[in-house]
């Protein structure tokens, strides 16, 4: 490798930065070729961990390519007193194996900077394809949230079943969406992302077929459940992947929750008409979706690569063990996922300790779930309000959902405003930069909420309800687009657990609130039911606000976001510190 301040293309010097310590990689270094491996010590690897984890809890050389099988039938026998001979000195050996082991400290591998491997630096037109790809699983799975609503009037008369029962379709497949990503999302952090979305995808499919050929209500009910536990992946884990290969300034997340959210709408204009269609009706439906799953599935396999970094550097360092017989080589990631009972530890409390331990996801979380317990209340009343005030149509009340497609577009729209905000003042203001557009949304959404509710007279003209719609819509995609921008910048490389915890509460919301709307409206009426929901958007207008303002203090209390907060301190002052010595040099 060449010196320090020495051309290694015949170019200009160049300074010696962290990137530039010691490579394993024989062939010279080039900018035409920079696939080299950077070998850290414990102190100057980049790739963090869970900060719950304690160095002694750091699993030793013998573990790193210990299969899980393995160390489940060692935790099974234990402790059982007739353990076989063999047994016992194959753990003599692996005991004094370890032991020589930690006379020297691990080695861990890391992608140098601009090396291709590395997600961050796939092509464009990867990341476009890997992009399109997550945002088409997205538009697929909210769209048969929405679209299974409009087909309960054949649904109920095929079915022979009640109109609570079909509701409970949609309450069925978003308690699906919330509890699986407790689990799918830290496993996507450890095996990578695109197995699950490849499963997700075929386990979408078939239990979307098994929701058009239900012969019974308890069928279908079963299917919408499966349906909303494989589809999950959709909600949380593109925002993970996003987070993989953009930075910060480029993230996509507002075309991500633009497709997601438009979906709705756009899926349930396609279903008003299918349902009006005696020969298609429900069933179709469904079979529309699966037809658009199968072809996610493809597009799996064509457009996508593993973009979760750990993953990558784990699969480094089990080769480079392999080639050259050196058990001190790891990634940082394994000290979380070689051990089976650490892995099983992080998998499935990391989301759940994040939302009852983080400030700033909790409040936020309070404030989204909410707002999506509104949509589904949209989703729910909006076929009963233009049906019963103004006598519209399965095809014309289909078409009305369309407004929740203008109002995403219209929040896609606004969001240059936002970006442009951000740009000038994430310097000085930080992840809270992402906050200007939802400190306006916090007003905006009640607002839409008053229209809505006082707007539902037949006297009344059905496009002030369209416009109350619009206005909600409008508010609730730049919540939910702010979930996304703000929690990825506070919690980074821990963003998918982080999203996971919010959806959690935010999809409970969505499973509890559609089942006692259409109680809560005929003892209230639509104005005064409707009059509380906003009434209680305004208690929330100060959640924003008070992250704005407050928001590095409460994410510097927080033992994961302080610790983002950190690791985004280091990086900035390396990257200072690299620029003040190409400046000397």
């Amino acid at each position: 490798m060449a010196p320090p301040d020495t051309p290694t293309d015949g170019g200009t010097p160049r300074s010696r930065t962290r990137d530039d310590e010691e490579t394993l990689s024989d062939p010279p270094r080039s900018n035409e070729n920079p696939g080299h491996t950077a070998i850290h010590s414990l102190e100057d690897v980049r790739e963090p961990i869970d900060p719950r984890l304690f160095p002694n809890s750091r699993p030793d050389n013998v573990r790193l390519d210990e299969s899980y099988a393995r160390q489940t039938d060692d935790a099974i026998h234990h402790h059982d007193r007739h353990l076989h001979k063999v047994a016992l000195e194959r753990d003599k050996l692996e005991a004094e194996q370890t032991e020589a082991d930690h006379d020297e400290e691990p080695l861990y591998v890391e992608f140098e900077a601009g090396d291709k491997r590395d997600p961050a630096n796939f092509s464009p037109i990867r990341k476009r394809a890997i992009l399109l790809t997550g945002c088409l699983f997205a538009f697929l799975t909210a769209s048969s949230l929405s679209a299974f609503a409009l087909g309960f009037t054949s649904m109920e008369r095929d079915l022979n079943c009640t109109h609570f029962q079909a509701t409970l379709g949609i309450s069925l497949y978003a308690f699906g969406f919330s509890i699986v990503p407790l689990v799918t999302a830290s496993f996507s952090e450890e095996f990578g992302r695109q197995p699950l979305y490849l499963w997700s995808g075929i386990g979408f499919l078939l239990f979307t077929i098994a929701t058009a050929v239900g012969k019974n209500i308890q069928t279908v009910l079963i299917a919408r459940f499966f349906a909303g536990a494989f589809g999950s992946t959709g909600s949380t884990m593109v925002g993970g992947t996003i987070a993989d290969i953009f930075a910060p300034h480029e993230y996509g997340y507002g075309f991500f929750c633009c497709r997601g959210v438009s979906a709705i709408g756009v899926g349930s204009l396609m279903a008003g008409w299918i349902e009006e269609d005696r020969h298609l009706e429900w069933r179709w439906i469904q079979w529309i979706h699966a037809i658009i799953a199968g072809i996610f599935v493809i597009c799996v396999q064509v457009c996508m690569k593993e973009t979760r970094l750990s993953v990558l550097l784990i699969r480094l360092a089990k080769k480079m063990r392999k080639e050259t017989r050196n058990q001190r080589y790891r990634a940082r990631a394994e000290d979380e996922t070689a051990s089976l009972r650490t892995l099983i530890y992080i998998s499935c409390t990391r989301p759940i300790y994040l939302l009852l331990t983080e400030p700033v996801i909790m409040s936020f979380t309070l404030w989204i779930g909410f707002v999506w317990g509104i949509l589904y209340v949209m989703i729910e009343s909006i076929g009963p309000v233009f049906q019963t005030l103004h006598h519209f149509g399965a095809g014309q009340v289909g078409s009305v959902y369309i407004t929740i497609t203008i109002g995403a577009l219209v929040g896609l729209g606004t969001n240059q405003i936002q970006e442009r905000l951000y740009a000038r003042n994430v310097a000085t203001r930080g992840p809270e930069a992402r906050l200007y557009m939802p400190m306006f949304a916090a007003i905006l959404f009640p607002a839409g909420m008053f229209i809505y509710a006082w707007c539902t007279y037949t006297r009344v003209n059905w496009i002030a309800l369209a416009i109350g719609i619009v206005l909600i819509m409008w508010a609730l995609f730049i919540i939910y687009l702010a979930v996304f921008t703000y929690l990825a910048d506070c919690y980074g490389p821990w963003a998918s657990s982080a999203l996971a915890g919010q959806s959690l509460f935010r999809n409970l919301m969505g499973m509890a609130f559609p089942m006692f709307t259409t109680q809560m409206f005929d003892k209230l009426t639509y104005h005064w039911a409707n009059t509380i929901f906003a009434f209680i958007a305004v208690a929330m207008i100060p959640i924003p606000y008070i992250l704005f303002y407050k928001g590095p203090s409460i994410r510097w209390r927080g033992r994961f976001s302080g610790e983002a907060m950190r690791l985004q301190q280091e990086e900035e002052e390396e990257k200072r510190a690299a620029e003040k010595e190409e400046q000397e040099a």
